[in-house]
């Protein structure tokens, strides 16, 4: 019995002969010829030695081997269609999956107020899982897909997929009312800025490479783990907080804050939507990608 090399399309036509009991509707169905059809059950015949069908009352009859092989070939070529009819296409309005990315909170606040608006109206049942992971395990976990994305300033992230979202730059914020918004309209100077003391969150590094870079870390009286505390306790001291201008525009919009106009070097960044390749072509994991360039592909302050 020679079966390494067994053409799989043989087993096609062995499960359209045994499924319509016709050889002629076995080849119409395959759209093969008669001639090709009958020469490939021969093959197969021939293969494993055994007739598998037998003519009986104007049907093609299967042996019982050909009954055992039925048994294990036709759910097989159902899996096997389903599966390619499945990855052809996604219906958001219908799906149940979980998302799960890497996004810290800085993140979650600028991103997901209008990506989860978005979900909600086209994919009201797909769930979204966010957390920060360490920078040395994101690739991995791009790859095995416990994360299907990875959002941020992610500058030592490499060898992934990836399309910038959107640009930004890091701005001052201190509160309404501030000493140094009421004194003057001009911009801020870097004397200027050393005269104030600063808030930061420790797991923000651009953050704290600007004022390392500009001499202010010593200046430092806050370092907190998290930034959900830093504006409240900004608008009520004269602290100082470095943070990306998109987000700081909505406190200012909510009276409590200000900006300071300064220039802080090398403070603009790019968010950028990270992948793996392995991932390319599942239509579910493209529909998200699609979402997220919609929603805020060109984007800049």
């Amino acid at each position: 019995m020679h079966t390494d090399h067994l053409d799989m399309n043989l087993l096609r036509l062995f499960e359209a002969v045994y499924r319509l009991g016709s050889v002629s509707l076995a080849a119409e169905a395959l759209g093969l010829s008669q001639p090709a059809t009958s020469q490939g059950l021969t093959r197969l015949r021939l293969a494993l030695g055994d007739a598998l069908f037998v003519r009986a009352n104007g049907r093609m009859r299967p042996t019982l081997r050909a009954e055992r092989l039925a048994a294990v070939v036709q759910p097989a070529m159902t899996a096997i269609q389903d599966v390619l009819k499945t990855e052809d296409r996604f219906d958001p309005s219908r799906s149940r999956m979980t998302l799960r990315m890497h996004m810290n909170d800085i993140g979650e606040a600028r991103l997901l107020p209008e990506f989860m608006a978005a979900l909600h109206c086209d994919a009201p049942g797909i769930r979204v899982h966010t957390a920060p992971l360490p920078h040395g395990e994101i690739v991995d976990a791009l790859e095995t897909g416990s994360i299907h994305f990875a959002l941020g300033f992610l500058p030592s992230i490499t060898g992934t997929e990836k399309i910038e979202l959107l640009s930004d730059r890091y701005a001052v914020v201190v509160r309404a009312g501030h000493p140094m918004t009421s004194a003057s309209k001009r911009k801020a100077t870097l004397q200027d800025l050393r005269r104030l003391e600063y808030v930061a969150v420790r797991t923000h590094s651009e953050t704290l490479r600007i004022l390392q870079q500009l001499d202010l870390d010593g200046r430092l009286v806050l370092s907190s783990a998290h930034f959900l505390a830093l504006p409240a306790i900004i608008a009520r001291t004269d602290l100082a907080v470095v943070m990306p201008e998109a987000i700081a525009r909505r406190f200012v919009d909510a009276k409590s804050y200000a900006l300071l106009p300064t220039d802080l070097p090398r403070s603009r960044f790019t968010v950028s939507l990270h992948w793996s390749r392995r991932f390319e072509s599942d239509p579910a994991h493209k529909w998200m990608r699609d979402l997220f360039v919609r929603l805020f592909v060109g984007q800049q302050r």
